[in-house]
């Protein structure tokens, strides 16, 4: 519908005209003011004398009583400030000019608030009582913006009904917008829109196809339903009678109230598999194969082309190799060891089967015998091997001296004596302690040790220095006393026959000491003379050295052998006793005798020298 036929569609809401303030004259006489006194007329300036209580009241004009400027008897000159159509002047809006044109006094209230579309609503002149108030009725009619023949405004109301006169175009014009019956043809859209006019329901099936998917289904759908219904044409028989198919594949839509046709099934359409024959099926799974073959291997040489980390030897190697895994190392760098090496061809198939292995997290630091060319899974596997590891186990009972231990390291691991010797001789190169006076002896901690096939002689000892060094800080032992501990501690491992003998041994040694008596030892004598044994002569016990006890009073200068943690523990917790002396009676069992008196102890010694007779080779 074009929008000039829209009703009120185009009339302004607000017309300044209408409501502009009525223009002032300058040529104006003066107003005259009633005097206070008298009640006439005074000077202008009375008027701003006057108290607010003194103004007489001021009436009402009696349109006032209209409500709206809409109405028909509603005096122009309040609508516009000027005369009435009828031309008398408005002799109860003020005072009046010199023609007799009624002016509205400025001192009188403003007039009532514009109207709004609200004021213009009024009932229906044709409307039945009967109506029920939510019965939809024609909408209202309404005609642009009106204007007299002097180009003013119309007196009726903005976007309002014409006056009387105009009945008969307005309801030319009310025909033109009252609600019509709707067709029955659009009855059914009602139901699904709720009553709402549909866009384009009273199209006719002539006008343009509509565009889109939904257009193109339907064209789809025609022309599936055209060719369901030739074929049928030509499933019918003799008789003229069709198949009951084509109905039956009909699918009704509710939805939009379609049917939508079903292609029927034909069954001349359907083809029967052919059978293959057997070579044909094992060519087919030849072939397939060799492709699936060719792909794996050219994928992994293209693999190995554009990655070189992912490289793999295949199968467990030739030859043989060694390989130190130092402390300390990753699994990477075990793998860029095994990659020098040559033993694998690159570091990512080996540490890959390495993190699939929690066990590979327990390969211990040492020199293993590994094979050239492995995949990383069987070096992981020898690594993984306790055989593979190539290593020397040295335990250093209690109580050997240095010499003896030297031996038994050379014997046990191939090194030769000279080196180890020579070695022993520079303490300074094994990091002995200041306090140990550059004496080797008592600090060769016995212990098991690990010797890798390359460890150097000095590595080998520096070990064994650092572990004695470990037991006298786990002891808390004071430095300046540690030399004088392990001295004691020396001779009580060479002494006693047993663990528990040592307590008593420490407590003799103190017990001689305190008293200023020589400690008369024959393991003293022996040292200084390089002997073993446990018995001594007149001369060996004639040694002048620092060592032999027999000479010398108090105790040697320093360890005579190299004392364990037990006889350490002795010394700095000896047993309580009175004892002064004791001997070994029965080297073969270790049953030692304790005394406090020389008479005692000479019985002791009797004992001793039975079994001596008894065992000439002793």
């Amino acid at each position: 519908m074009p929008t000039s036929e829209i009703p009120g569609y185009g009339v302004p809401r607000y017309e300044p005209g209408r409501y502009d303030p009525p223009s002032w004259r300058a040529d104006l006489p003066p107003v005259p003011v009633p005097d206070r006194s008298t009640g006439g007329f005074g000077r202008v300036s009375g008027l701003l004398d006057r108290q607010f209580d003194e103004t007489d009241p001021v009436v009402e004009p009696e349109w006032w009583a209209y409500g709206s400027s809409d109405d028909p008897h509603y005096p122009l000159t309040a609508r516009h400030g000027g005369d009435d159509r009828h031309g008398a002047p408005d002799r109860d809006s003020g005072y009046a000019d010199d023609e007799g044109a009624a002016q509205q006094h400025p001192s009188l209230p403003l007039p009532p608030r514009p109207p709004g579309v609200w004021d213009r609503l009024r009932p229906r002149e044709d409307a039945s009582a009967d109506d029920d108030a939510t019965v939809a009725h024609g909408t209202l009619g309404g005609t642009p913006l009106d204007r007299d023949p002097r180009g003013g405004q119309t007196s009726r109301p903005v976007g309002g009904h014409r006056s009387d006169e105009d009945d008969d175009d307005v309801d030319d014009f009310d025909d033109s917008t009252d609600a019509h019956p709707i067709d029955d043809d659009l009855r059914a859209w009602d139901d699904q829109t709720g009553g709402l006019e549909v866009i384009g329901a009273h199209v006719e099936e002539d006008a343009p196809r509509p565009r889109g998917r939904r257009a193109r289904r339907e064209e789809a759908l025609r022309a599936e339903a055209a060719s369901a219904e030739r074929a049928r044409a030509r499933r019918s028989d003799d008789t003229g009678r069709h198949h009951d198919t084509g109905h039956d594949a009909l699918v009704h839509d509710e939805a939009f109230g379609e049917d939508i046709p079903v292609k029927p099934y034909d069954p001349r359409t359907g083809r029967a598999r052919r059978k293959r024959s057997p070579v044909a099926v094992l060519i087919s799974l030849l072939v397939l194969g060799g492709l699936v073959f060719g792909i794996v291997v050219g994928g992994q040489r293209l693999l190995e082309l554009i990655n070189p980390a992912s490289q793999d030897y295949a199968g467990q190697g030739t030859g043989e190799v060694q390989v130190r895994v130092q402390d300390g190392d990753t699994l990477s760098d075990i793998a860029r060891t095994l990659v020098t090496a040559d033993v694998v061809a690159s570091i990512g198939p080996f540490v890959d089967a390495a993190e699939a292995n929690a066990a590979a997290v327990g390969i211990q630091p040492g020199v293993y015998g590994m094979r050239l060319q492995m995949s990383g899974q069987a070096a992981l596997d020898l690594l993984l091997d306790p055989s593979a590891r190539l290593l020397s186990r040295v335990t250093l009972p209690e109580g050997l001296t240095v010499t003896q231990a030297l031996t038994r390291i050379a014997e046990q691991t191939g090194t030769p004596i000279a080196e180890l010797e020579a070695v022993a001789a520079d303490p300074v190169a094994l990091g002995l302690p200041a306090y140990a006076n550059g004496v080797l002896e008592g600090f060769l901690f016995p212990a098991t040790y690990d010797i890798e096939p390359d460890d150097a002689p000095a590595d080998v000892l520096r070990q064994m220095v650092a572990r004695a060094v470990q037991a006298l800080d786990e002891l808390q032992i004071p430095e300046d006393q540690r030399l004088t501990v392990l001295t004691k501690a020396s001779l009580v491992q060479a002494e006693a026959g047993s663990v528990e003998d040592m307590g008593k041994v420490a407590r003799v040694l103190e017990n001689r000491l305190a008293d200023g008596m020589p400690l008369q030892l024959d393991t003293t004598v022996n040292y200084a003379n390089g002997k073993g044994g446990i018995t001594t002569t007149a001369q060996d016990r004639q040694n002048p050295s620092p060592y032999n006890t027999y000479v010398h009073p108090g105790l040697p200068p320093g360890a005579i052998n190299n004392p364990g943690e037990d006889a350490l523990r002795a010394v700095l917790s000896p047993t309580a006793g009175d004892w002064r002396f004791f001997v070994v009676v029965d080297p073969d069992t270790g049953d030692t005798r304790f005394a406090v008196t020389g008479e005692e102890h000479q019985q002791n010694v009797l004992l001793f020298q039975q079994w001596l007779r008894d065992n000439p080779e002793g």
